[in-house]
Protein backbone atom coordinates (compact mmCIF):
# COMPACT_ATOMS: atom_id res chain seq x y z
CA UNK A 1 0.00 0.00 0.00
CA UNK A 2 1.03 3.41 -0.37
CA UNK A 3 -0.44 4.74 2.97
CA UNK A 4 -2.37 7.41 0.64
CA UNK A 5 -6.26 7.68 1.85
CA UNK A 6 -8.55 8.43 -0.99
CA UNK A 7 -12.64 9.23 -0.66
CA UNK A 8 -14.96 8.49 -3.18
CA UNK A 9 -18.32 9.71 -3.59
CA UNK A 10 -21.11 8.98 -5.84
CA UNK A 11 -23.56 11.29 -7.51
CA UNK A 12 -25.43 8.90 -9.94
CA UNK A 13 -23.51 7.33 -11.86
CA UNK A 14 -20.45 9.85 -11.80
CA UNK A 15 -17.67 8.40 -9.20
CA UNK A 16 -15.38 10.90 -7.67
CA UNK A 17 -12.00 10.58 -6.56
CA UNK A 18 -10.52 12.83 -3.63
CA UNK A 19 -6.93 12.89 -2.01
CA UNK A 20 -7.25 12.91 1.76
CA UNK A 21 -5.08 15.03 3.81
CA UNK A 22 -5.86 13.00 7.51
CA UNK A 23 -3.42 15.81 9.01
CA UNK A 24 -5.00 19.17 7.74
CA UNK A 25 -8.81 17.11 7.36
CA UNK A 26 -9.18 18.22 3.54
CA UNK A 27 -10.45 16.71 0.67
CA UNK A 28 -9.03 17.65 -2.67
CA UNK A 29 -10.86 16.55 -5.83
CA UNK A 30 -8.62 14.50 -8.21
CA UNK A 31 -10.56 12.68 -10.67
CA UNK A 32 -13.95 11.07 -12.02
CA UNK A 33 -15.23 7.57 -13.75
CA UNK A 34 -18.64 6.82 -15.02
CA UNK A 35 -20.30 4.04 -14.12
CA UNK A 36 -23.04 2.06 -16.75
CA UNK A 37 -26.01 3.34 -14.17
CA UNK A 38 -26.56 5.26 -10.91
CA UNK A 39 -23.86 4.22 -8.02
CA UNK A 40 -25.80 1.85 -5.40
CA UNK A 41 -23.09 0.79 -2.92
CA UNK A 42 -19.10 0.16 -3.54
CA UNK A 43 -17.00 -1.52 -1.15
CA UNK A 44 -13.44 -2.18 -1.10
CA UNK A 45 -10.71 -5.14 -1.57
CA UNK A 46 -8.93 -5.98 1.50
CA UNK A 47 -6.04 -4.89 -0.20
CA UNK A 48 -6.81 -1.31 -0.74
CA UNK A 49 -6.10 -1.61 -4.51
CA UNK A 50 -9.67 -2.29 -5.99
CA UNK A 51 -13.56 -1.09 -5.65
CA UNK A 52 -16.36 -3.19 -6.24
CA UNK A 53 -19.46 -1.06 -7.64
CA UNK A 54 -22.28 -2.22 -7.55
CA UNK A 55 -24.85 -0.04 -9.96
CA UNK A 56 -28.81 0.25 -11.62
CA UNK A 57 -30.99 2.80 -13.30
CA UNK A 58 -33.62 1.85 -10.44
CA UNK A 59 -34.27 3.21 -7.13
CA UNK A 60 -36.04 1.69 -3.76
CA UNK A 61 -39.16 -0.54 -4.75
CA UNK A 62 -38.52 -0.08 -8.76
CA UNK A 63 -37.80 -1.84 -11.33
CA UNK A 64 -34.40 -1.48 -13.02
CA UNK A 65 -33.55 -3.55 -16.47
CA UNK A 66 -30.14 -1.93 -16.21
CA UNK A 67 -27.80 -3.51 -12.93
CA UNK A 68 -24.29 -4.55 -12.97
CA UNK A 69 -21.60 -4.78 -10.37
CA UNK A 70 -17.94 -3.35 -11.40
CA UNK A 71 -14.47 -3.95 -10.34
CA UNK A 72 -12.41 -0.72 -10.17
CA UNK A 73 -8.92 -0.74 -9.90
CA UNK A 74 -7.41 1.61 -7.77
CA UNK A 75 -4.27 3.34 -8.69
CA UNK A 76 -0.74 4.47 -7.11
CA UNK A 77 -2.61 7.93 -7.39
CA UNK A 78 -5.63 7.14 -6.65
CA UNK A 79 -7.63 7.12 -10.17
CA UNK A 80 -9.39 4.06 -10.46
CA UNK A 81 -9.31 2.55 -14.15
CA UNK A 82 -11.66 -0.83 -15.01
CA UNK A 83 -10.39 -3.77 -14.64
CA UNK A 84 -12.85 -5.37 -17.49
CA UNK A 85 -16.67 -4.69 -18.15
CA UNK A 86 -19.27 -4.54 -15.64
CA UNK A 87 -21.22 -7.94 -14.71
CA UNK A 88 -24.65 -8.25 -15.14
CA UNK A 89 -26.79 -8.80 -12.58
CA UNK A 90 -30.54 -9.98 -12.31
CA UNK A 91 -31.66 -7.03 -9.54
CA UNK A 92 -30.70 -3.97 -8.22
CA UNK A 93 -28.20 -4.29 -5.37
CA UNK A 94 -29.60 -2.05 -2.73
CA UNK A 95 -26.15 -3.11 -0.27
CA UNK A 96 -22.99 -5.15 -1.27
CA UNK A 97 -20.06 -6.08 0.33
CA UNK A 98 -16.90 -8.38 0.08
CA UNK A 99 -15.96 -10.97 2.84
CA UNK A 100 -12.92 -10.49 4.57
CA UNK A 101 -10.57 -12.90 2.82
CA UNK A 102 -11.45 -10.66 -0.30
CA UNK A 103 -12.56 -14.02 -2.42
CA UNK A 104 -16.48 -13.15 -2.73
CA UNK A 105 -18.39 -10.27 -3.19
CA UNK A 106 -21.79 -10.23 -2.26
CA UNK A 107 -24.83 -7.93 -3.26
CA UNK A 108 -28.52 -7.56 -1.10
CA UNK A 109 -31.78 -7.36 -3.44
CA UNK A 110 -35.03 -6.26 -1.88
CA UNK A 111 -37.27 -5.35 -4.89
CA UNK A 112 -40.21 -7.70 -5.06
CA UNK A 113 -38.43 -10.39 -2.80
CA UNK A 114 -35.29 -10.32 -0.76
CA UNK A 115 -32.55 -11.90 -2.41
CA UNK A 116 -28.67 -12.81 -2.79
CA UNK A 117 -26.09 -12.61 -5.67
CA UNK A 118 -22.58 -13.79 -4.46
CA UNK A 119 -19.70 -13.87 -7.38
CA UNK A 120 -16.26 -14.88 -6.95
CA UNK A 121 -13.32 -12.90 -7.07
CA UNK A 122 -10.69 -13.84 -9.47
CA UNK A 123 -6.83 -13.44 -8.53
CA UNK A 124 -6.34 -10.59 -10.66
CA UNK A 125 -9.24 -9.49 -8.40
CA UNK A 126 -11.85 -9.20 -11.57
CA UNK A 127 -15.34 -10.51 -10.84
CA UNK A 128 -15.47 -13.93 -11.29
CA UNK A 129 -18.35 -16.33 -11.81
CA UNK A 130 -21.80 -16.20 -10.17
CA UNK A 131 -21.82 -18.84 -6.89
CA UNK A 132 -25.58 -20.25 -7.35
CA UNK A 133 -28.03 -20.14 -4.10
CA UNK A 134 -30.20 -22.62 -3.09
CA UNK A 135 -33.84 -21.00 -4.53
CA UNK A 136 -35.41 -22.01 -1.09
CA UNK A 137 -33.34 -19.78 1.25
CA UNK A 138 -35.12 -16.68 2.61
CA UNK A 139 -33.50 -13.95 2.67
CA UNK A 140 -36.28 -11.46 4.23
CA UNK A 141 -38.79 -8.78 2.64
CA UNK A 142 -36.54 -6.09 2.81
CA UNK A 143 -32.51 -7.44 3.28
CA UNK A 144 -31.29 -3.60 3.64
CA UNK A 145 -27.53 -4.38 3.92
CA UNK A 146 -25.14 -7.52 3.52
CA UNK A 147 -22.28 -8.13 5.57
CA UNK A 148 -19.80 -11.20 6.52
CA UNK A 149 -19.46 -11.60 10.22
CA UNK A 150 -15.46 -11.37 11.13
CA UNK A 151 -14.68 -15.40 10.94
CA UNK A 152 -15.75 -15.25 7.60
CA UNK A 153 -17.50 -18.25 7.88
CA UNK A 154 -21.27 -16.83 8.44
CA UNK A 155 -23.32 -13.72 6.37
CA UNK A 156 -25.65 -11.50 7.89
CA UNK A 157 -28.58 -9.45 6.50
CA UNK A 158 -30.38 -6.75 8.18
CA UNK A 159 -34.07 -7.01 7.18
CA UNK A 160 -35.34 -3.59 7.56
CA UNK A 161 -39.16 -4.79 6.74
CA UNK A 162 -41.37 -2.16 6.50
CA UNK A 163 -43.77 0.28 8.16
CA UNK A 164 -47.39 -0.57 8.09
CA UNK A 165 -49.52 1.63 5.42
CA UNK A 166 -53.22 2.51 5.47
CA UNK A 167 -54.37 -0.99 4.09
CA UNK A 168 -51.43 -2.75 4.81
CA UNK A 169 -50.02 -4.67 7.36
CA UNK A 170 -46.30 -4.09 9.15
CA UNK A 171 -44.00 -6.16 7.73
CA UNK A 172 -41.52 -7.75 10.39
CA UNK A 173 -38.14 -7.01 10.07
CA UNK A 174 -35.34 -9.70 11.38
CA UNK A 175 -31.49 -10.35 11.85
CA UNK A 176 -31.34 -13.08 9.11
CA UNK A 177 -27.51 -15.44 9.33
CA UNK A 178 -26.26 -17.70 6.65
CA UNK A 179 -23.54 -20.31 7.17
CA UNK A 180 -21.16 -19.42 3.75
CA UNK A 181 -18.71 -22.20 2.72
CA UNK A 182 -16.62 -21.26 -0.42
CA UNK A 183 -19.44 -18.79 -1.21
CA UNK A 184 -22.62 -21.13 -0.76
CA UNK A 185 -25.36 -20.05 1.63
CA UNK A 186 -26.92 -22.15 3.72
CA UNK A 187 -30.04 -21.51 6.72
CA UNK A 188 -28.75 -19.96 9.63
CA UNK A 189 -30.53 -18.02 12.18
CA UNK A 190 -33.74 -15.57 11.93
CA UNK A 191 -33.23 -13.42 15.05
CA UNK A 192 -36.15 -11.16 15.44
CA UNK A 193 -37.23 -9.86 18.95
CA UNK A 194 -40.98 -9.27 19.38
CA UNK A 195 -41.65 -11.48 16.24
CA UNK A 196 -39.76 -8.33 14.36
CA UNK A 197 -42.26 -6.25 15.11
CA UNK A 198 -41.42 -2.73 15.90
CA UNK A 199 -37.64 -3.96 14.66
CA UNK A 200 -36.67 -2.18 11.74
CA UNK A 201 -32.78 -3.11 11.12
CA UNK A 202 -31.33 -1.10 8.53
CA UNK A 203 -27.37 -1.03 8.70
CA UNK A 204 -25.04 -3.30 11.23
CA UNK A 205 -21.33 -2.86 13.07
CA UNK A 206 -19.41 -5.18 14.06
CA UNK A 207 -16.78 -4.75 17.03
CA UNK A 208 -13.34 -4.73 15.88
CA UNK A 209 -11.66 -7.10 18.83
CA UNK A 210 -15.25 -8.47 20.69
CA UNK A 211 -17.94 -10.46 20.07
CA UNK A 212 -20.39 -7.31 19.77
CA UNK A 213 -23.12 -6.48 16.96
CA UNK A 214 -24.06 -2.82 16.32
CA UNK A 215 -27.36 -2.34 14.77
CA UNK A 216 -29.23 0.81 13.85
CA UNK A 217 -32.96 0.74 13.67
CA UNK A 218 -33.75 2.99 10.66
CA UNK A 219 -37.87 3.09 11.69
CA UNK A 220 -37.63 3.34 15.28
CA UNK A 221 -34.37 5.46 15.52
CA UNK A 222 -33.20 3.21 18.04
CA UNK A 223 -29.31 1.62 18.58
CA UNK A 224 -28.95 -1.73 19.62
CA UNK A 225 -25.89 -3.93 21.11
CA UNK A 226 -25.95 -8.05 20.78
CA UNK A 227 -24.08 -10.17 21.96
CA UNK A 228 -22.59 -13.48 19.78
CA UNK A 229 -20.50 -16.58 20.16
CA UNK A 230 -19.22 -18.60 17.69
CA UNK A 231 -21.21 -16.15 15.32
CA UNK A 232 -24.51 -17.19 17.07
CA UNK A 233 -26.83 -14.00 18.05
CA UNK A 234 -28.54 -14.02 21.24
CA UNK A 235 -32.06 -13.75 20.69
CA UNK A 236 -32.67 -10.27 22.32
CA UNK A 237 -30.62 -7.11 22.33
CA UNK A 238 -27.98 -6.57 25.50
CA UNK A 239 -28.04 -2.77 25.25
CA UNK A 240 -30.93 -0.59 23.40
CA UNK A 241 -31.23 3.03 23.28
CA UNK A 242 -32.63 6.33 21.70
CA UNK A 243 -29.99 7.56 19.17
CA UNK A 244 -31.79 11.33 18.40
CA UNK A 245 -31.29 14.23 20.22
CA UNK A 246 -35.01 14.63 20.94
CA UNK A 247 -36.60 11.29 20.53
CA UNK A 248 -39.95 12.83 21.69
CA UNK A 249 -40.05 15.22 19.19
CA UNK A 250 -39.57 13.00 15.93
CA UNK A 251 -41.29 14.72 12.61
CA UNK A 252 -42.20 12.58 9.64
CA UNK A 253 -39.20 11.30 7.29
CA UNK A 254 -37.04 11.23 10.88
CA UNK A 255 -34.65 7.78 10.26
CA UNK A 256 -31.36 6.26 11.04
CA UNK A 257 -29.19 5.67 9.09
CA UNK A 258 -25.10 3.95 8.41
CA UNK A 259 -23.40 3.10 11.43
CA UNK A 260 -19.92 2.80 12.30
CA UNK A 261 -17.24 1.34 14.69
CA UNK A 262 -13.98 3.06 15.68
CA UNK A 263 -11.13 1.06 14.61
CA UNK A 264 -9.94 1.06 18.29
CA UNK A 265 -13.01 0.09 18.91
CA UNK A 266 -14.16 2.67 21.61
CA UNK A 267 -16.45 4.73 19.89
CA UNK A 268 -19.65 4.16 17.45
CA UNK A 269 -21.25 6.71 14.99
CA UNK A 270 -24.54 6.69 13.73
CA UNK A 271 -26.26 8.91 10.97
CA UNK A 272 -30.12 10.72 11.94
CA UNK A 273 -31.48 12.23 8.68
CA UNK A 274 -34.23 14.01 7.96
CA UNK A 275 -35.27 15.84 4.75
CA UNK A 276 -39.14 16.29 5.87
CA UNK A 277 -40.57 19.32 3.83
CA UNK A 278 -43.57 21.92 4.25
CA UNK A 279 -44.57 24.40 1.81
CA UNK A 280 -43.67 28.31 1.89
CA UNK A 281 -45.04 30.35 -0.43
CA UNK A 282 -45.26 27.34 -2.99
CA UNK A 283 -41.48 26.10 -2.34
CA UNK A 284 -41.12 23.91 -0.58
CA UNK A 285 -38.51 23.82 2.39
CA UNK A 286 -37.09 21.91 4.96
CA UNK A 287 -39.96 21.25 7.88
CA UNK A 288 -37.68 20.66 11.11
CA UNK A 289 -35.97 17.11 12.06
CA UNK A 290 -32.75 15.88 12.81
CA UNK A 291 -29.36 15.32 10.91
CA UNK A 292 -26.61 14.53 13.05
CA UNK A 293 -23.87 12.19 13.98
CA UNK A 294 -24.83 10.26 17.45
CA UNK A 295 -21.31 9.89 19.36
CA UNK A 296 -21.22 6.92 21.48
CA UNK A 297 -18.68 5.67 23.66
CA UNK A 298 -18.22 1.40 24.29
CA UNK A 299 -17.92 0.25 27.81
CA UNK A 300 -14.79 -1.96 27.26
CA UNK A 301 -16.12 -4.54 29.73
CA UNK A 302 -19.75 -4.85 28.56
CA UNK A 303 -19.96 -3.17 25.32
CA UNK A 304 -22.77 -0.97 26.24
CA UNK A 305 -23.48 2.29 24.24
CA UNK A 306 -23.51 5.30 25.89
CA UNK A 307 -24.36 8.60 23.99
CA UNK A 308 -21.92 11.44 24.48
CA UNK A 309 -22.69 14.25 21.72
CA UNK A 310 -24.79 14.53 18.68
CA UNK A 311 -22.83 16.68 16.21
CA UNK A 312 -24.83 18.68 13.35
CA UNK A 313 -23.50 17.66 9.82
CA UNK A 314 -24.78 21.43 8.64
CA UNK A 315 -26.55 19.59 5.54
CA UNK A 316 -29.32 17.20 5.06
CA UNK A 317 -29.94 13.52 4.84
CA UNK A 318 -27.23 12.09 5.50
CA UNK A 319 -27.43 8.63 3.93
CA UNK A 320 -23.85 7.34 4.52
CA UNK A 321 -20.68 8.92 6.42
CA UNK A 322 -17.20 7.10 6.21
CA UNK A 323 -14.24 7.16 8.38
CA UNK A 324 -10.31 7.07 7.47
CA UNK A 325 -8.50 3.67 8.51
CA UNK A 326 -6.74 5.55 11.38
CA UNK A 327 -10.06 6.64 12.65
CA UNK A 328 -8.77 10.46 12.92
CA UNK A 329 -11.13 11.90 10.62
CA UNK A 330 -15.60 11.35 9.86
CA UNK A 331 -17.34 12.87 6.35
CA UNK A 332 -20.59 12.91 5.81
CA UNK A 333 -22.20 12.69 2.89
CA UNK A 334 -25.83 14.25 2.20
CA UNK A 335 -27.76 12.68 -0.52
CA UNK A 336 -29.28 16.01 -1.94
CA UNK A 337 -29.46 19.77 -1.67
CA UNK A 338 -32.91 21.24 -0.06
CA UNK A 339 -34.08 24.48 0.79
CA UNK A 340 -34.61 26.47 4.09
CA UNK A 341 -36.83 29.08 5.22
CA UNK A 342 -34.25 32.17 5.92
CA UNK A 343 -36.81 34.90 7.65
CA UNK A 344 -39.76 34.18 4.80
CA UNK A 345 -37.20 33.93 2.20
CA UNK A 346 -36.13 30.57 0.73
CA UNK A 347 -32.57 29.74 0.47
CA UNK A 348 -30.83 26.58 -1.18
CA UNK A 349 -28.28 24.84 0.60
CA UNK A 350 -26.87 21.72 -1.46
CA UNK A 351 -25.79 18.70 -0.83
CA UNK A 352 -22.15 18.67 0.46
CA UNK A 353 -19.68 16.48 1.92
CA UNK A 354 -19.07 17.48 5.56
CA UNK A 355 -15.03 16.79 7.14
CA UNK A 356 -15.42 15.98 10.52
CA UNK A 357 -11.85 15.82 13.06
CA UNK A 358 -12.23 13.18 15.53
CA UNK A 359 -10.90 13.84 19.00
CA UNK A 360 -8.67 11.23 20.79
CA UNK A 361 -12.15 11.48 23.40
CA UNK A 362 -14.08 10.43 20.48
CA UNK A 363 -16.26 13.90 19.99
CA UNK A 364 -16.12 15.36 16.66
CA UNK A 365 -15.75 18.25 15.72
CA UNK A 366 -16.45 20.20 12.84
CA UNK A 367 -14.04 21.84 10.14
CA UNK A 368 -15.21 22.45 7.01
CA UNK A 369 -18.02 21.10 4.06
CA UNK A 370 -17.72 21.03 0.59
CA UNK A 371 -20.37 21.69 -1.83
CA UNK A 372 -21.15 18.98 -4.35
CA UNK A 373 -23.19 19.71 -7.22
CA UNK A 374 -26.68 17.24 -7.71
CA UNK A 375 -28.20 18.65 -10.55
CA UNK A 376 -31.74 17.74 -11.59
CA UNK A 377 -32.77 15.61 -9.03
CA UNK A 378 -29.58 13.42 -9.05
CA UNK A 379 -28.36 11.85 -5.26
CA UNK A 380 -25.06 11.76 -3.74
CA UNK A 381 -26.07 8.19 -2.86
CA UNK A 382 -22.95 6.85 -1.59
CA UNK A 383 -19.48 7.60 -0.07
CA UNK A 384 -16.32 5.89 1.33
CA UNK A 385 -12.85 5.99 2.49
CA UNK A 386 -10.11 3.26 1.12
CA UNK A 387 -6.50 3.22 2.33
CA UNK A 388 -4.31 2.31 -0.52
Amino acid sequence: MTGRVMLFSAVDEVLTGYAVDVDAATLTRQSTVTLPAKVQYAWPHPSGRTLYVSTSNGGPRVKSDVNHVSALGIEDDGTLRRLEEPVVLAKRAVHMCVDAAGRHTLNAHNYLKGGMTVHRIQPDRSVGTEVVQDSKLDFGIYPHQVMVFPSGRTVLIADRGNNALAGKLEDPGALRTFHFNNGVMSAGQVVAPNGGYGFGPRHVAFHPSSPWLYVADERTNRLSMFNFQDDLLQAEPAYMCEILKSPHEVKPRQLAGGICVSPNGRFLYVANRSDYTVDLNGSAVFGGGENNIAVFAIDPATGEPRLIQHAETQSFHVRVFACDPSGRLLVTASIKALCVDVEGRVQAVPAALSVFRVGDDGLLEFMRKYDVETPGGQLQYWVGMVGH
